[in-house]
């Protein structure tokens, strides 16, 4: 697996890891993890089965990981991302390339389509929703496994790291907290999300951005997902008529980790269509 790079962008340097080969056949997949609160190494499993016949491109947030750290706050905002995507994918002469958004950067991925749209082929959004929290609380509040699962870790004082919610199969738990080992929670402050101060990852209605973009879309989602109920991505896929939409059974938010094979496949099925 490549072990990374530094990649300087004048104002910030990004810490970014390819997978598989450039290929001239196929364009470059690049992908917006989520959080902000942790860089992308926990989105490796889906993607290490898609490196034998793409070029996988992740890269840690600014103010995360690797990545340039100890930023001014407001530095630390949506729209500068979307910017470092941009740059990035200029500074790497990737050209042309297909754009995958997991959970919070599906949110991203929105407004990288609407303000660099011949930046983009083909789009996924993986594990994500383009509605508020708001909109989760019907489906989870009278969802008893959730709220159990969500009692246990509050009991833990959230040392468990959501390991019990973010996947299905609870033998999985630990080896996915495992997997977050070492990564600490970074730069970007909850607190001026809650209070108003960060700006949106999107303008606009998301809907209507993805209805005329023009872009093949698949919508990935996790049939058991508590981050985002999976009817918000049936919602999503209703106002998208043109989009497709793929449910893996027995698999919460990380569903790239509990079924990375089945995950992958249903990526390269879509990005490998004619």
């Amino acid at each position: 697996m490549d072990d990374g790079e530094l990649v300087d962008l004048g104002d910030v340097t990004l810490f970014v890891r390819q997978l598989g080969e450039r290929r001239r056949d196929k364009p470059s997949l690049v992908v917006l993890h989520g959080g902000p609160d942790v860089g992308h190494s926990y989105l490796l499993p889906g993607f290490e089965p898609l490196a034998g016949d793409h070029h996988v491109v992740l890269f840690d947030f600014r103010g995360l990981g690797r990545s340039s750290r100890n930023l001014p706050a407001e530095a630390l905002q949506p729209e500068y991302v979307i910017e470092d995507a941009r740059r990035l994918i200029d500074k790497l002469g990737l050209g042309q390339v297909d754009l995958l958004g997991f959970s919070t950067g599906g949110r991203a991925a929105v407004q990288f389509v609407d303000k660099h749209p011949n930046h983009v082929r083909r789009l996924v959004m993986a594990s994500t929703s383009v509605y508020s929290s708001a909109d989760n609380e019907p489906y989870l509040e009278n969802w008893e496994e959730y709220q159990r699962r969500r009692r246990a870790e509050e009991a833990q004082n959230w040392a468990l790291r959501n390991s019990t919610i973010f996947v299905w199969d609870l033998d999985l738990a630990p080896a996915y907290l495992k997997l977050l080992d070492g990564l600490d929670e970074g730069d970007w402050s909850y607190e001026r999300a809650l209070d108003g101060r960060m700006h949106p990852w999107f303008t606009g209605n998301p809907e209507e951005i993805l209805r005329t973009s023009g872009k093949p879309i698949l919508i990935l989602h996790g049939e058991k997902d508590m981050g985002f109920p999976v009817q918000l991505a049936q919602r999503l896929h209703a106002a998208v008529p043109d989009s497709d939409l793929a449910t893996i059974e027995n698999a919460a938010h990380m569903c790239h980790f509990e079924k990375p094979d089945i995950w992958s496949q249903h990526i390269r099925t879509f990005l490998n269509r004619a």
